[in-house]
């Protein structure tokens, strides 16, 4: 039987081109290669642009447009979008040995500022989630604001080890990594909030091609996680939005009330009923909705800043 991951996914390529944007490779440095999606139109380089760049940033279970493939569909003829494959997914790759979420923010701006992208909105799930915080805190003249879905500042040890309890994992490479069809059955019932029936060809084809670079991918994730003594909160500029799925139990409730008390004021949250950790893919026309709201009044905001001026 062919796998229909291969007969999807260049149907989904064609479908990301009619609603016009194109892939492209970026050299970040000598031995480092992100792969993006970007529109087809330059960008607009002038400050006084109308059209921001929206940034979709992936988490660990697939790649950039797999990831985000409903979002794209639903908001690419609105906003500029690019959506990026983090190292070691999708085809992007380093010989280096950095493997932090420091260094995944790092290739993204680089690779943004390449594709002449001077002022952005994020939007993050879950480990892109950190990467965005990352990139927010290192480079606050590219991000303007983000959009944070089921993530954390950063995986301290405190926060992993509630998180492993509760999904009933010792290591997130033994979640993240499954090696069996029932290992990535198991990856999505926990990541949902009512996963509905799936014949096992589904999972056996989405085993054979979503886990590759193992080896990398669990250095990625012993780069993740550290010491609470370790984790200073740091000031971010930006405005936040939490978009979370009400129903998540990887970064639960605790979790994001945790995040909101660190962000302050400077940050919002919506719950979305009936979805878990993966509300991009379970609730996809709420998300889009709510999602299309927040991104517009920060372009509405933006714009009006820049009057003030």
């Amino acid at each position: 039987m062919v796998n229909i991951f291969a007969v999807y996914k260049p149907l989904l390529r064609l479908l990301i081109k009619l609603v016009g944007m194109r892939p492209q490779t970026v050299e970040i440095e000598p031995g480092t290669v992100m792969n993006f999606w970007v529109p087809n139109e330059t960008p607009y380089k002038s400050k006084n642009s109308n059209n921001k760049a929206v940034v979709f940033i992936h988490g660990f279970g697939a790649d950039g447009i797999i990831t985000w493939q409903s979002q794209v569909l639903a908001l690419a003829r609105k906003f500029k979008v690019y959506v990026p494959d983090l190292v070691f997914f999708g085809g992007s790759f380093t010989d280096r040995s950095e493997r932090s979420p420091e260094f995944q923010a790092e290739c993204v701006a680089k690779g943004l500022k390449k594709l002449g992208v001077e002022r952005c909105s994020l939007v993050g799930l879950s480990y892109g989630g950190m990467v965005g915080f990352k990139m927010a805190e290192m480079y606050p003249d590219l991000v303007e604001s983000m959009v944070l879905t089921c993530s954390a500042m950063a995986l301290t040890k405190s926060i992993s080890d509630a998180a492993l309890e509760r999904i009933g994992f010792k290591s997130w490479s033994d979640y993240l990594l499954p090696d069996s069809v029932q290992g990535v059955k198991i990856f999505f019932d926990i990541a949902t909030f009512k996963l509905p029936w799936i014949p096992n060809f589904f999972y056996k084809h989405y085993l054979e091609v979503m886990f590759d670079n193992r080896e990398q991918r669990e250095e990625l994730l012993k780069a993740l996680v550290i010491d609470d003594k370790d984790f200073t909160i740091p000031h971010h500029p930006q405005r936040v939005h939490l978009l979370w799925g009400e129903n998540d139990i990887i970064f639960n409730m605790e979790v994001v009330n945790n995040l909101m008390r660190q962000l302050g004021d400077r940050a919002t949250l919506q719950y979305i009923e009936k979805a878990g950790h993966l509300v991009e893919v379970e609730q996809p026309c709420v998300y889009n909705k709510h999602l299309k709201e927040i991104l517009t009044t920060l372009l509405e905001d933006g714009h009006q800043k820049q009057r003030n001026l």
